[in-house]
């Protein structure tokens, strides 16, 4: 019998990319895909009553409040959807013993140091959204001890607006653009990532707890816009400029590479390097046209 997996969040980059994904799991699971107009997880009442009329057995949470600097404004929103909706979906998966893998983000550091991120370092989120993601991590580890908690860092895909695509196309509008050189990170594939969700869903045993998973190897933006723009062939000229000549309504991360030691060990899992995973989006992009 197939098992039920619910999508929340299923028109983002995440959640379009476990559709595209879920091809290769229809033999064993059932895809249940939602956003906030067929499940609005805010709501704690409408919650219940969608999976007291679906057998779920995992929920995989990829609904998020991540416009980074509006949130600075938007405080209440934001908690509402990256705290309270949480809150919502750990007591219901709780009440139905129900898997949960949730979706978290380096921004729950502050990047200030210079090593590796591991999950056992204490968060210290500088922005409205980190401190709203961390608050949904705690209480999603009261109420479900067993879940999974995965930060990701950087995502991008070919859906939705992102900073791939957006260099792509102001590549084409405009003969030079500045991108910042001291913030150094690692981009997420979102299509590695839903690949890995689908892994860990489909294991031997669900090993709950907070993991890391980006691409591999650490660059920064400049590093990756040049990238961007060298295999995509364009000749956008990309000048590197430093974090103070752009300013920005939320704190950035100045480091958030993150360990993924913990990930690869458990679920023994193979880890992507970012550019042939760039390489791999730009070439699934021009084929679209």
């Amino acid at each position: 019998m197939k098992k039920n997996i619910l999508i929340t969040g299923s028109n983002g980059q995440l959640g379009s990319e476990i559709r595209s994904v879920s091809a290769y799991y229809q033999k064993t699971y059932n895809f249940i895909f939602t956003d906030v107009a067929e499940l609005d997880i805010t709501n704690i009442e409408h919650l219940r009553r969608f999976l007291q009329d679906t057998n779920i057995e995992f929920v995989v949470n990829c609904a998020a409040y991540t416009a980074v600097d509006r949130a600075e404004d938007d405080v209440q929103m934001c908690y509402k959807i990256n705290r309270d909706a949480v809150k919502n979906l750990a007591e219901c998966s709780a009440l139905h013993n129900i898997n949960i893998i949730h979706i978290s983000t380096d921004y729950v550091f502050d990047g200030k140091t210079y090593l590796p991120y591991t999950e056992e370092m204490t968060v210290s989120p500088a922005s409205v959204y980190g401190k709203s993601k961390v608050e949904g991590e705690i209480i999603l580890q009261k109420k479900c001890p067993n879940a999974v908690i995965i930060r990701t860092s950087w995502l991008y895909s070919s859906y939705g607006n992102n900073f791939v695509k957006t260099m792509l196309k102001l590549g084409k509008e405009r003969e030079s653009l500045n991108v910042i050189v001291d913030q150094t990170g690692t981009p997420t594939y979102a299509a590695d990532l839903a690949d890995v969700i689908m892994q860990i869903i489909d294991s031997k045993e669900f090993i709950g707890g907070i993991y890391h998973f980006s691409n591999e190897g650490a660059i920064s933006w400049y590093d990756f816009a040049k990238a961007i723009h060298r295999i995509a062939k364009t000749t956008c000229k990309i000048n590197p400029i430093e974090t103070k000549d752009y300013p920005a309504r939320a704190p950035r991360p100045h480091y958030s590479v993150l360990n993924k030691s913990k990930l690869k060990q458990t679920y023994k899992i193979e880890i992507p390097y970012w550019e042939d995973s760039l390489q791999a989006c730009i070439s699934k992009l021009q084929n679209q046209r």
